[in-house]
């Protein structure tokens, strides 16, 4: 099979109770029927005119931290996003399954991203970044401006 970039036209609503509009995206497909038609450049897909976007909120339970995912259904297949993360943008089947993939790749992304937190800060240490703060609690220590916890 050939991959092609293909405009594809679908329904967008920003917000669950706006209108719908329409949109055309670029995306790289892999098709049977694109296959079948190399001499077309375009394939429109026709919106579902019932099509909202969704909020749902998505916690992690480790991270115990809320964020909140856009789905809708986009012809027979799922799709959703969380904005904060750009690289969030995946589609399933179901709903059910693309709620299982948010979540899934939403924990690895924060732990790739306590990781990376971790790792800058012992560089910081190492490097004498924070050192400035550690002599700054010390005085407050010694001339008393502190509190126990």
């Amino acid at each position: 099979m050939n991959e092609q970039l293909v405009p594809i036209t679908y329904a967008l609503s920003p917000l669950p109770e706006m209108p719908l509009s329409h949109i055309t995206i670029s995306v790289a497909v892999m098709s049977p029927f694109i296959e079948d038609q190399p001499s077309k450049k375009e394939v429109s897909v026709t919106p579902i005119k019932e099509s909202r976007i969704q909020l749902i909120e998505v916690e992690d339970q480790v991270f115990l931290e809320k964020y909140t995912a856009y789905v809708t259904r986009i012809a027979s297949r799922w799709c959703g996003w969380i904005p904060e993360f750009p690289e969030f943008r995946y589609e399933e089947k179901t709903k059910k399954e693309l709620l299982k993939t948010l979540k899934k790749e939403l924990r690895k992304t924060l732990k790739a991203r306590d990781k990376a937190w971790d790792k800058q800060i012992e560089e910081d240490i190492k490097a004498g970044k924070l050192d400035h703060l550690r002599e700054e609690a010390l005085e407050d220590i010694r001339a008393g401006r502190f509190t126990y916890l």
